[in-house]
């Protein structure tokens, strides 16, 4: 699913809890993390729960450096997160990842009204990692 189609129906739904339903049920739509990601370089500090991120580099259409990225949780409702903010920043240059507002697109979906304080910190520690994978994919590129 594309982060337009995600905005789309975010959009459509009017009612938190069916927000919150959503973003559980684009959790369950993440491709599977290999288990053995399941590791401590992948967890991302700062989060609550239980995050990781499998960062893979590879040259996009232009032949500059893209992160392809996988991501799992063991929270239902951080695991439609990780999918959101996948589908928002994998599969792009790492250089329009870095100049990426992804703050911008969770202000625009209510985030900052109705996430916990501990979740937007962990949403926030999931963007600074995929920012810092990036720089790094460009400054090996």
């Amino acid at each position: 699913m594309t982060i337009d189609e995600i905005i789309e129906n975010f959009e459509f739904l009017d009612d938190w809890d069916d927000r919150y339903r959503y973003l559980i049920e684009l959790g369950r739509t993440l491709e599977p993390l290999p288990e053995e990601a399941h590791n401590e370089t992948n967890k991302v500090r700062g989060c609550a729960s239980q995050v990781w991120l499998q960062t893979s580099v590879a040259p996009g259409p232009d032949g500059a450096p893209a992160l392809y990225l996988l991501g799992d949780s063991d929270a239902h409702i951080v695991r439609g997160l990780v999918a959101l903010t996948l589908a928002f920043f994998s599969g792009r240059p790492a250089r329009d990842i870095i100049a990426a507002d992804a703050q911008a697109l969770f202000r625009t979906l209510g985030f900052e009204q109705h996430l916990t304080p501990q979740r937007s910190n962990g949403l926030r520690s999931m963007v600074d990692r995929i920012k810092q994978d990036a720089a790094r994919a460009l400054a090996t590129a």
